[in-house]
């Protein structure tokens, strides 16, 4: 079997080229041994997948995607226009739907993982009855937190993000729409409640504290990179990973990335979010040539 070949998006304003954000990556790939193609990531969201892999060379066998996020619907159809070109995803359609969006991995990490609720977001289902439903599943009080399947708006946090009080029905559907309202057109899946949990705080060079958030890179089953989150990318705890790995396995996904945070309350750690590696961002700074080597030995 051939070694994987590395899709990568190519620059919006030349098609030849690897996109600015993803160009060291395409060059480590190749000073590894591997190969890269490109692909056009506007024309995935655009539906016009056929289009979006005109440049990937018939015949390549298989292949990993490293690029921006795509809806899960574009993804089968990414995947559907490779495989006519004789190319095969390694992270299949219900693989990267199970790993990037929360319902798709939040039961195998139940108990692991922030208490969550999710509802549609379509016209006229985020209603105050279906809101208070959701918070009393949640337990009806205290903090939550309200994001997508994908993503939230925490640099919104007041606004569209953090909500003090799940009892206070009111304020909970004013920091929902207007994180509805926010997210727009990309609005992925639905509206998620996540209970609220504060996390240990972490001192950044130059001052100013966040989360210490760790990015764990896994391949089968395995950690092959721990590193920062890319929010903090000076930041760079250790977290026990003896927990985790088995949920992991359980998930049952190639490529994944889990961003974990230590309790405040001495509770351990916590897996805050779940992705897909192909999709998911590298910190600054980082040594990445053995999650690459990885790949390419997948």
């Amino acid at each position: 079997m051939p070694a994987p070949t590395i899709l990568l998006p190519h620059d919006p304003f030349s098609e030849r080229r690897t996109d600015p954000h993803y160009s060291a990556e395409a060059r480590l790939v190749r000073g590894l041994g591997g190969d890269t193609a490109l692909v056009d990531h506007d024309a995935l969201l655009a539906g016009r997948a056929v289009h979006a892999v005109r440049l990937v060379p018939a015949g390549l066998g298989p292949v990993w995607y490293r690029g921006w996020m795509l809806p899960v619907e574009a993804y089968a159809a990414f995947g559907r226009a490779l495989a006519d070109r004789g190319c095969q995803l390694l992270t299949t359609p219900a693989g990267y739907a199970a790993a990037h969006e929360l319902p798709g991995w939040y039961r195998t990490f139940e108990g692991a993982t922030p208490d969550s609720v999710w509802l549609p977001a379509g016209s006229g289902s985020v209603t105050l009855g279906a809101l208070e439903q959701a918070a009393g599943q949640l337990g009806g009080s205290g903090p939550a937190i309200v994001k997508d399947f994908v993503k939230s708006r925490k640099h919104e946090w007041e606004e569209a993000c953090f909500i003090p009080e799940l009892a206070d029905l009111p304020a909970v559907a004013r920091v929902v729409r207007r994180f509805v309202e926010l997210q727009g057109e990309f609005l992925a899946g639905g509206v998620v409640l996540r209970r609220f949990h504060a996390f240990a705080g972490a001192t950044e060079p130059g001052g100013g504290a966040r989360v210490a958030e760790a990015r764990v890179w896994w391949m089968d089953g395995e950690p092959v990179l721990t590193g920062p989150h890319p929010d903090t990318p000076g930041v760079l705890p250790e977290p026990d990973l003896a927990a985790v790995r088995p949920l992991v396995r359980a998930l049952g996904c190639r490529f994944v990335t889990t961003d974990l945070a230590l309790r405040a309350d001495g509770g351990g750690w916590m897996v805050v979010e779940v992705g897909d590696g192909q999709v998911s961002d590298l910190p600054r700074g980082t040594e990445v040539s053995a999650l690459f080597a990885s790949l390419i030995a997948a």
